[in-house]
């Protein structure tokens, strides 16, 4: 396949598996809407082939290796892999970056609770903030203040993401409410899974990640006037598209249980619209003084690591340790599966 189609595939996979950030990049320039689109491809199959893979530790160490051979400039024989090695070259896109989201998708496969807000930021640090942050190394921003913002802005949408997925998540075990939250209510995460309901309690640790999300929604706002012009309408279109699902959490009553929180294509196409016009006024708005708020605590390694944008293959003590659980975690699954053929024989 040449360049062009492997381009093409990640916009292909990207329609398909993410229409909210579709809609988005439409508004963005051309060099740059391709780029995201490789790189928001990698990502999003990265996360489903840990998230629909019933070997999960298998399938993160696999992403490892894939990343091993990005950066070397040996990326695997597909389209994704092609398209962000070249991403990665072109932008010398630091290696942190994408070590992070694999952090967080370790996390997933080892099936890590949170026990506070913090911990809950700390992986959507990994998950998505993460890839905000590499958003704006496409855009050839490495200020320090914007990639602040743009940390906001990624936490806010994964904690829409959480939020519209209680219910959902509840039937396949997975929690990523905070347990303090649970145990304020007298509940623990097994009592929750036996019986997952959109009880009261529920409902409203849901409007408090909605609520979270909107704050820092409205803080990352003053970080899109940063980027250049070009670019700022289809990041505010991911903004009010994301923002968009949470009142759509909000409109069900927080019942994320009788039903998936859903946006319209006429919705969609109101907030494009919406972008264009915050972004015309971005161009004569003073700059906003939120700007220069501090990074979230949990999101400061992402900013260094973008800020300094060093490409190097040096890897976090955190990611190592957890991909070092992962290789003995799948050994002994491998022993296991030997010892039951071995019986079965």
């Amino acid at each position: 396949m040449t360049e062009e189609q492997d381009f093409a595939h990640c916009e292909e996979a990207i329609r398909h598996g993410s229409l909210s950030f579709h809609a988005a990049s439409k508004l963005m320039p051309r060099e740059v809407r391709r780029a995201a689109l490789a790189l928001y491809a990698f990502c999003r199959l990265a996360d489903d082939a840990v998230d629909l893979h019933a070997a999960k530790a298998e399938a993160v160490l696999r992403l490892e290796e894939r990343l091993d051979r990005v950066y070397a400039g040996r990326p695997l024989n597909q389209p994704t892999d092609r398209a962000f090695a070249r991403v990665v070259f072109a932008y010398e896109m630091p290696r942190a970056l994408p070590d992070a989201l694999l952090e967080g998708l370790a996390w997933d496969a080892m099936e890590r609770q949170y026990a506070s807000l913090s911990d809950v930021y700390s992986y959507s640090a990994r998950v998505a903030a993460a890839v905000g942050v590499m958003m704006c190394v496409l855009m050839r921003v490495r200020d320090h203040n914007a990639l602040a913002r743009a940390c906001d802005l990624g936490v806010a949408m994964q904690l829409t993401n959480i939020a519209r997925d209680v219910g959902e998540d509840a039937l396949e075990r997975r929690l990523y409410l905070p347990t303090d939250w649970l145990s304020e209510a007298h509940l623990s995460p097994e009592a929750f899974f036996d019986n997952p309901e959109p009880t009261k309690a529920i409902r409203q640790m849901v409007r408090r990640l909605v609520s979270d999300a909107n704050r820092l929604y409205v803080r990352s706002e003053a970080g899109i006037g940063a980027l250049p012009p070009g670019s700022r309408a289809g990041i505010w279109a991911a903004r009010l598209i994301y923002a968009g699902i949470g009142g759509q959490v909000q409109r069900q009553g927080y019942d994320t249980f009788s039903s998936r929180a859903r946006t319209s294509t006429r919705q969609k196409l109101g907030w494009l619209a919406q972008a264009g016009v915050r972004s015309a006024l971005s161009n004569i708005m003073p700059r906003s003084a939120v700007i220069y708020a501090s990074v979230l605590p949990e999101c400061v390694f992402l900013v260094d690591a973008a800020a300094r944008g060093s490409s190097g293959t040096h890897r976090a003590d955190t990611l190592i340790d957890v991909l070092a659980t992962l290789k003995r975690h799948q050994q002994q699954t491998l022993i296991q599966r030997g010892a039951g053929s071995n019986s079965a024989i």
